[in-house]
């Protein structure tokens, strides 16, 4: 068991982190931290000119201010172009939270989240370069990356610059719980639309003159839940997830106007996850599959039939990595160099490493102590969050390699 916590000094780095938690930066709106970010880089004498913001922004269909930030460092001694990643923006609930540190841990007053997911991922990457810097230790060239839009839909990490990590060999993402859970994989999304076009009647005088779309979404949804492919999925060939999360009309209104009118439009959207690719198109075509009978199944009196609209997108893939592969004996070794007892583990949730890995560049996902986020609930231990400073110090190192 070996320490490095004589290079990370506590009380510094936790005000580090206390700073950052203050920054504002909802999705799309990540200008403040990223200039804070920058700033607290600067300070710990990382030069401005190595530092710079890509163009995401302009290839991402949602309001964005700024794009992805990318540091690159040179390295002291020779070795693979390593990067450290995190996210830069918090979820609606956490703005203006107002941190608090209390008996180890940092919570807020009760009445907003965090922001621990992804402050502590700031913080870490920022800490590990202090103390390369500060200390002079050895270190191979690394890019830090700090995406934007994590929180919706994964989308900075998916349009980034692929020309800046076009030299990373591996990269170590830190946006989670405990530093010695290594994420090793995670599960791909397929997110679809469904517009459901039908025809409005009295619906106490010619019932049978309409086309009720409402009726023909909820027979499709049984459909489906009947079929074993709603919720948890297993199959004898496969195994996933899917839910309709929203259910409403137009403009994001309710789906219908009145009681005594035939439900003439529909506006359904869903989700379906899985480890693998090829399954998680199939669930989504049980349920594009599902609609279409329904569609059929509900006719007028004289004959007339609904208009469909299924629409696909391909959210994230999933990956896996090998425990055999080098960025995770990479992570292994360096947490194991610190007296951790790493363990890999897949995710049921999308991560920047989905498109990381996608992109070319092997992620190993791990935690620095955020708990109970996006709710008002949220605490960071302060334990954990040394421990994932730590270990990411070990990692640009090699700690453990040698």
């Amino acid at each position: 068991m070996a320490s490095l916590s004589a290079y990370i000094e506590r009380s510094s780095t936790i005000d580090l982190l206390m700073r950052l938690l203050e920054v504002p930066g909802l999705s799309g709106q990540e200008t403040a931290i990223s200039q804070a970010v920058q700033a607290e880089l600067i300070a710990a004498g990382v030069p401005a000119t190595s530092m710079f913001n890509d163009d995401a922004h302009s290839r991402i269909d949602l309001p964005c201010e700024i794009g992805n930030l990318f540091v690159q460092l040179p390295g002291t001694k020779p070795g693979p172009r390593i990067m450290f990643s995190t996210h830069l923006d918090t979820v609606p609930i956490c703005q203006g939270a107002k941190p608090i540190l209390k008996d180890g841990q940092i919570c807020t007053d009760g009445s907003t989240g965090l922001g621990g997911d992804n402050r502590t991922g700031c913080a870490v990457l920022i800490s590990t370069v202090a103390a390369l810097l500060k200390h002079q230790l050895p270190h191979p060239p690394i890019t830090l990356l700090f995406t934007i839009r994590e929180e919706s839909g994964i989308q900075g990490a998916r349009y980034l610059d692929t020309k800046a990590v076009s030299d990373v060999e591996m990269c170590f993402n830190f946006d989670g719980k405990v530093p010695a859970e290594l994420v090793t994989g995670a599960v791909g999304q397929e997110t679809f639309y469904v517009e459901i076009t039908g025809l409005a009647s009295h619906a106490g005088v010619a019932p049978e003159q309409g086309i009720s779309a409402t009726l023909i979404a909820s027979k499709a949804i049984a459909d489906v839940h009947a079929q074993g492919w709603f919720g948890k999925i297993q199959k004898p060939d496969g195994y996933g997830t899917s839910n309709i999360g929203i259910f409403g009309g137009k403009k994001g209104l309710a789906a219908g106007d009145a009681t005594n009118v035939v439900t003439d439009y529909v506006y359904l959207k869903g989700e379906a996850r899985s480890h693998d690719a090829e399954f998680n198109s199939r669930i989504t075509a049980a349920f594009q599959a599902a609609f279409e009978k329904a569609v059929n199944e509900v006719v007028t009196i004289d004959g007339q039939r609904a208009t469909l609209k299924f629409t696909i997108h391909k959210a994230y893939p999933p990956f896996h990595l090998e425990d055999h592969s080098p960025v995770v004996m990479r992570a292994v070794d360096a947490a194991k160099f610190i007296g951790m007892s790493p363990i890999t583990k897949s995710s049921n949730g999308g991560l920047d490493a989905n498109w990381l890995v996608k992109h070319g560049v092997p992620t190993v996902t791990m935690g620095a102590g955020q708990h109970e986020i996006h709710t008002i609930k949220e605490f960071i231990n302060l334990d954990e969050f040394m421990d994932g400073c730590q270990l990411a110090l070990a990692i640009a190192t090699q700690c453990g390699q040698e």
